[in-house]
């Protein structure tokens, strides 16, 4: 009987690490004085922040005649970054909900991250719309309830009215799935407090959790029924946004392969996202024997493979567009964004989502530290690039020459955008100061199955077992 035996698994901890190291090591940096390079990186963040507030109160003072937006570019700045943010916030979801059903124990070390990021960058995302609207005062007329202030209802037939049902459900399920995470691990920071108050709300936040089996049993039940409840989410969501474009009439909008189109785009974004936050969180907090070269590279392959749906997805509209015989349509594609005046937007969009990762093909590169931050960076801008490329040129050229405009943003929108940054930034420093970055009671958990000590015993006893070839018909030879 021949036998085929699987290579023993990377392991995910390394360090040879005990129960009470993984809690030392991912506490500490809740406690005591931060480092130096956290306070300059949170007072840089605090400074793009102090810039966008002043951004938004000039636009709420003046209106958005103070951005570049004219008669054929309604939207343009404010709607791609809206889009894109939203984008980044669907890696949340997609690593702690799709993964914890399907039991990918590389998730452990990211998944608190990146629940985070995604309620900070909706919350981004949010400002956005409520922005644009001018007179931001008259917000209560957006949400989708019939009144008697005149003849204004409610469109329900809109996809901007599905908006609002879709993201505000899909953040308040992410906050639920993130906090109801949160609690083991904040009792354990009760437990390790020394002062009263940090001893006192930590104890509030965690509910009184005392870590019985009952509790613990609640807790699991709890995490599989929201991974359901968040799964269609991570679907529905920016397929919803895409509904915002695909239902018009516009050239180089209403197409049916949106949908798959903008959520492939958006788990690519947000794992580029989490990769910069969580690179840049190994180096400050030290915990490179908790994010390993192992969990950068099972990342870039959903990378890789997200990438790869988005440059088919672009090929194919192109093709559509050719292929229809449409001229308008036609134009929209050819004359507009390959080689029209935005043809430079077009080309860093095709340059750092299709081309660039392929570098992820090569393992090297893959376990690569650095290729994979510099990556990072370069597809959120070629995904922010991507938003600006679909809204604005097909909006700039309409059918009327006479109002042919180039868009070109102003200070105002530069600064809000800035300042999505800083408060971006901001809620991240603030959470990872305050809270552990990374899920210590799910370390643990996998501790056993996925430490480098327990790897090195298990592959020694595998080198160690018998193995039997076949050399006969009932006869097993040992070797």
């Amino acid at each position: 009987m021949a036998q085929f035996e699987s290579p023993v698994r990377e392991p995910l901890i390394t360090g040879h690490k005990t129960y009470k190291q993984i809690t030392d090591d991912i506490a500490t940096p809740t406690e005591g004085r931060p480092p130096l390079i956290w306070m300059v990186c949170f007072a840089v963040s605090l400074a793009l922040l102090t810039v966008g507030v002043i951004s938004i109160g000039w636009t709420i003072y003046k209106g958005i005649g103070s951005w570049g937006l004219n008669k054929t570019i309604g939207w343009a700045w404010d709607i791609t970054n809206f889009v894109w943010w939203v984008g980044i916030g669907h890696a949340g979801t997609l690593i702690s909900a799709i993964l914890l059903l399907f039991r990918q124990k590389w998730r452990t070390a990211v998944n608190r991250a990146a629940e985070a990021m995604t309620i900070f960058a909706v919350m981004c995302a949010g400002l956005f719309p409520l922005i644009h609207m001018g007179r931001i005062w008259d917000a209560m007329f957006i949400f989708p309830y019939p009144n008697t202030r005149g003849p204004l209802w409610p469109n329900f037939n809109s996809p901007l009215l599905w908006d609002v049902f879709a993201i505000s459900t899909y953040l308040t399920v992410s906050v639920l799935f993130w906090y109801s995470g949160l609690i083991p691990d904040v009792a354990t920071l009760r437990d390790r407090a020394k002062g009263k108050f940090r001893k006192a709300a930590y104890n509030l936040l965690s509910f009184g959790w005392t870590g019985t089996a009952k509790q613990w049993q609640r807790f699991e039940y709890l995490s599989l029924v929201l991974a359901g409840l968040a799964t269609p989410l991570v679907l529905s969501v920016h397929t919803i946004v895409s509904f915002d474009f695909a239902t018009s009439v516009i050239k180089g909008w209403h197409t049916t392969i949106f949908p798959p189109y903008f959520v492939a785009g958006a788990i690519f974004s947000g794992f580029a996202m989490v990769l910069t936050l969580m690179l840049v969180t190994r180096h400050v907090f030290k915990l490179k024997d908790y994010i390993t070269l192992g969990h950068i590279e099972s990342m870039n392959k959903v990378i890789l493979l997200t990438g790869s749906i988005v440059g088919v997805a672009y090929l194919t509209e192109l093709f559509m567009a050719i292929y229809s015989g449409e001229r308008y349509e036609t134009w929209a594609f050819l004359g507009n964004r390959i080689s029209g005046p935005y043809a430079w937007a077009y080309w860093i969009m095709m340059s750092c989502n299709v081309i660039s990762p392929q570098i992820f093909w090569f393992k090297g590169a893959r376990r690569n530290v650095m290729i994979t931050f510099i990556m990072s960076l370069f597809i959120n801008v070629g995904m922010w690039f991507e938003r600006f490329v679909i809204i604005v040129t097909s909006l700039f050229q309409d059918y009327i020459p006479s109002s042919w405009s180039y868009y070109w943003p102003t200070p105002v929108e530069w600064g809000i955008y800035i300042g999505t940054f800083g408060l971006f930034f901001t809620l991240f420093f603030l959470f990872a100061r305050t809270l552990p970055v990374i899920a210590m009671a799910e370390v643990k958990s996998i501790l056993r199955t996925s430490g480098d000590q327990y790897r090195e015993k298990t592959l020694d006893k595998v080198k160690e077992e018998p193995v039997y070839t076949e050399v006969g018909v009932g006869e097993l030879s040992k070797k």
